[in-house]
């Protein structure tokens, strides 16, 4: 059986997949609160995918220069405010990108309420910040490819019957 690919040398691409059905996972498991923070990180890698895109089409920084400024950056938030605001200005993705910082902050605020402050959410509140971020991550990548889509899987309930 062939192994996997090592999260670490997998793609932006590829981890915000990877994200995304855990995510999916941890929704049928009912652990709320857990489905939210890979959502969250979803949309983090989402962003570091473009800053990452935009410095490399418009830059001749090194990789390692560009992680620092991603590390500096610290979370959504910062990425969107410190980074991704200030490389759209003056281009046409700016309108969309400032759309999305709204919903990055909603994301971010719950996500931070469960990573820092041990709260908990329900369903609803989970199926909420996941429906946001994939709308966050799939109209920031769609800026880059235009066909690009999460691959998903049913996020379903436990009690609900599997059909097979």
């Amino acid at each position: 059986m062939p192994s996997r690919k090592p999260y670490e040398m997998r793609t932006d691409i590829e981890k915000i997949q990877s994200q995304w059905n855990k995510l999916s996972g941890l929704h049928s498991r009912a652990e709320w609160s857990a489905a939210v923070i890979r959502a969250a990180t979803a949309a983090e890698l989402a962003a570091n995918f473009v800053i990452r895109k935009e410095f490399e089409d418009r830059s001749t920084f090194s990789a390692a220069f560009i992680d620092n400024l991603l590390r500096w950056a610290n979370g959504l938030a910062g990425k969107v405010d410190r980074l991704l605001i200030p490389l759209s200005a003056g281009r046409q993705q700016l309108k969309i990108i400032k759309k999305l910082k709204v919903i990055s902050e909603k994301i971010n605020s719950q996500r931070n309420a469960i990573a820092h402050q041990g709260i908990f959410c329900n369903e609803d509140e989970a199926k909420d910040v996941i429906e946001q971020a994939r709308h966050f991550v799939e109209t920031l990548l769609k800026l880059y490819d235009p066909h690009f889509a999460l691959k998903d899987k049913k996020l379903s309930r436990v009690d609900e019957p599997s059909s097979i």
